[in-house]
């Protein structure tokens, strides 16, 4: 399994294409930002980025550097540190395609995917705006039914999901706690590259008290160890968001002046080059 286990982020990110569609989870599930920030460093161009269900902090570092055709996702908030700068101005230019959803939208697509089925229908869009501007969101008569039109949503398949977790062992089994999301993205997804805080002994899936939260091996294409990857993120059980630095980003991102000098500082100069 050598060639699983990669020496640093900027090598996962090489696996990610241009033009690639990228699972991101939502922002307090385990991001993956070290990877993020390696994406941006690569000048990956052209993503279509979903976010699983919800996205803040690293879809609007992508789009403010350029990386992103199209955003797929039920919401993209810097949660309470206000909205999102570089996302909104983006939006309001017409400089990406938005694809709006909502949060069991996003989840039943990548069911439809994890299950191998073109489509899964889901109860609640009918008569919202939702429904009404995506052309891909199909109203269809439930065939067990009578007058009981319901919305078929296609499959949600990413190229690529990006995740980050708390460890993995040497076989690639990757440990996730209790964020279930970021099985389903596993398994929906074509590859899935994983950073991790640690590579831990043993084998994860022979241990009863670890298995159920494994992602197997099966599902893992790469993994890379980055310390503190989710920064300035949390990741649920080993430490907690950086509210000071989200705070200086919100300030920094306000302005297409402040997000370079933030990317200068934080993503390609000296500092991103000691993670």
């Amino acid at each position: 399994m050598e060639d699983l286990i990669l020496p640093d982020t900027d090598s996962l990110a090489a696996r990610v294409a241009d033009g690639a569609r990228l699972a991101i989870v939502k922002n307090k599930s385990g991001v993956p930002m070290a990877t993020v920030r390696a994406l941006i460093r690569r000048g990956v161009r052209d993503l279509h980025v979903i976010g699983v269900p919800t996205s803040g902090l690293p879809i609007d570092m992508l789009v403010g550097a350029g990386c992103v055709a199209t955003v797929e996702s039920a919401g993209v908030t810097l949660d309470e540190f206000g909205q999102s700068p570089c996302f909104g101005r983006a939006a309001k230019a017409g400089d990406i395609r938005l694809m709006d959803s909502t949060c069991p939208a996003v989840y039943a697509g990548l069911q439809a995917a994890e299950k191998g089925i073109p489509f899964m229908p889901l109860r609640g869009l009918i008569g919202s705006d939702i429904a009404r501007y995506r052309a891909d969101y199909k109203v269809i008569e439930n065939p067990f039914g009578e007058n009981d039109p319901i919305v078929a949503l296609p499959a949600i398949q990413p190229d690529v999901a990006l995740i980050h977790a708390p460890f993995a062992d040497a076989h690639g089994n990757v440990w996730i706690g209790r964020q279930r999301e970021l099985l389903l993205m596993a398994h929906a997804a074509r590859e899935t590259l994983v950073t991790v805080e640690e590579i831990v002994d043993g084998d994860l899936l022979r241990d009863e008290r670890l298995a159920p939260a494994v992602i197997p091996a099966f599902y893992v294409h790469c993994v890379a160890v980055a310390e503190k990857g989710a920064w300035p993120l949390n990741l649920p059980g080993r430490y907690d968001e950086d509210e000071a630095h989200l705070a200086l980003y919100a300030r920094q991102a306000a302005t297409p002046a402040g997000f370079a000098a933030y990317l200068a500082e934080y993503v390609t100069g000296a500092r991103a080059a000691a993670e």
